[in-house]
């Protein structure tokens, strides 16, 4: 099943994988929101490995599986044009993996939207496999969408900019992150964390009496406050260092006043990306709001190690 889908070129658009369960329903509306805010397309994936499935079932089996998908893509197209009248929807029904589905259909400028747990049967014990599969390869943003998706006017959407790694290169992540703060809800706070223990277990510096720091970390987040600040239309922007035992924990408690939460991920062109790193993989276990992972290039050649906070991310 496939409706005029933009091609190379064309307008960006949402893409949405969704596969029956309730979380990949959740993830859908959630992505159909973001399309109208951004004034984009939204394009919704059903994808079932059925090569490897025909190798194992009847061709009865492999038709029902088919029209099954069929029948989700309509419904939930139908439920997305109530809501949202007016929104282009475009529907995908792909006879391949699904993460390798998403891959393949997103273009620069896309975003994919995945839900936290699919319909895998590992229930609360896991990120659904489709998610992690998605931020770990994907060449464009990946948001996935858990926690509570409905929000106050006003809660921010925060960006962290990790202390291990932050430089100049987080501009080209964090310029995005402002775009979409600008699109939701107005307000983009900036956060670095800042870990209280070394990796020998003694104490880092600690704010002053004020609660304030003084370091890199806050030198290189008033840059960045300053060049989103240049955009006239950009969204209002906050700046706070915090101090947490690790970044992951510092993320995960942010999460809980956020409204999406949104993680630079470097891109390495010459070492093959292993899987998201323990931060990242944190958020995706215990995050209150969306997070979003946005890839950026980098020409550095290393890999991760436990010990390379950023790096790991």
């Amino acid at each position: 099943m496939r409706t005029d889908m933009p091609g190379a070129g064309e307008a960006p658009k949402t893409v949405v994988g969704v596969d029956g369960s309730e979380h990949a329903r959740t993830a859908a509306l959630w992505g159909a929101a973001r399309a109208v805010r951004h004034q984009q397309g939204l394009c919704l994936v059903h994808a079932v490995d059925l090569d490897r499935l025909d190798r194992f079932a009847s061709f009865e089996t492999s038709q029902h599986v088919l029209e099954r998908g069929r029948g989700l893509l309509r419904g939930l197209a139908g439920e997305t044009a109530h809501r949202f009248p007016g929104l282009d929807v475009a529907l995908e029904l792909r006879r391949e993996r699904p993460v390798s589905a998403l891959h393949a259909i997103a273009r620069p400028g896309d975003t994919i939207v995945v839900g936290s747990r699919g319909s895998g049967g590992f229930g609360p014990l896991l990120p659904g496999p489709v998610g992690l599969g998605a931020v770990a390869g994907s060449r464009v943003p990946v948001v996935v969408v858990h926690g509570r998706t409905e929000r106050g006017d006003g809660v921010p959407v925060v960006a962290a900019v990790v202390a291990a790694i932050a430089d100049e290169r987080d501009a080209e992540w964090v310029v995005q992150a402002a775009r979409e703060a600008r699109a939701r809800t107005g307000v983009l706070r900036l956060l670095h964390v800042r870990s209280t223990l070394t990796r020998s277990g003694t104490r880092r510096d600690l704010p002053d009496e004020a609660g304030h720091f003084d370091g890199p970390g806050q030198r290189l987040l008033a840059g960045l406050a300053t060049r989103i600040r240049e955009d006239r239309d950009g969204p209002t922007v906050r700046t706070e260092v915090i101090t947490a035992r690790s970044a992951a924990a510092g993320l995960v408690e942010a999460s809980r006043d956020a409204d999406l939460l949104i993680v630079g991920s470097r891109k390495r062109r010459t070492v093959p990306q292993l899987g998201p790193g323990h931060v990242v993989h944190a958020l995706l276990h215990h995050a209150h709001c969306a997070v979003q992972i946005v890839p950026y290039d980098t020409d550095e050649v290393t890999v991760a190690t436990g010990n390379q906070l950023g790096d790991d991310r």
